[in-house]
């Protein structure tokens, strides 16, 4: 039975529960989910394998994300691990795996750690829970790029069969 570290950078919480459900993909071991910023020295060591999943906002990773993957680069190296990134891009099926995502090339450059399994799926949009900025941006941008724009609705783009599936791979490395 491995000991499964499943960290997260979320700002609005689908990263948090995409983790959830990979942890509930890998019962049959010893699961931790923790937010990036929270997780302890302890933690890391204690894991025998990693999966980071970060969102993006606004086109950017949260600036704890590359902080935290960089400084414990060599520790990452030493497990088994993963990384994933949410983003509502990735609701088009053109842009919805790591060769093909911007966010996740743009990851690929900027960190330190090369991840051994990569991963992207597409987020949720929920206009009610954003402020009166935060929900005009989004809808801007959903407007630019054909997305939905109707501030009444909640749009979930996550393939959940697929975060799923992406656990049962991480499960096996």
């Amino acid at each position: 039975m491995a000991n499964i570290l499943l960290l997260y950078s979320t700002v609005d919480g689908q990263t948090q529960r995409i983790c959830d459900v990979i942890a509930e993909q890998c019962s049959q071991h010893n699961t931790q989910v923790c937010a990036i910023d929270q997780v302890s020295e302890a933690q890391l060591h204690w894991a025998d394998k990693v999966m980071i999943g970060a969102s993006i906002r606004y086109g950017k990773y949260r600036p704890q994300l590359l902080q935290f993957v960089n400084r414990y680069k060599a520790l990452l190296d030493g497990k088994s691990n993963g990384f994933f990134c949410v983003n509502a891009v990735a609701r088009k099926p053109n842009k919805n795996t790591p060769d093909t995502n911007m966010y996740m090339q743009k990851f690929l450059k900027l960190s330190l750690w090369q991840p051994k399994l990569l991963g992207v799926f597409a987020g949720r949009i929920v206009y009610q829970q954003y402020g009166f900025w935060d929900r005009n941006i989004i809808r801007f941008i959903m407007w630019l790029t054909k997305g939905p724009t109707d501030v009444n609705q909640t749009y979930e783009f996550t393939d959940w069969d697929r975060v799923r599936q992406f656990a049962n791979e991480f499960v096996q490395l």
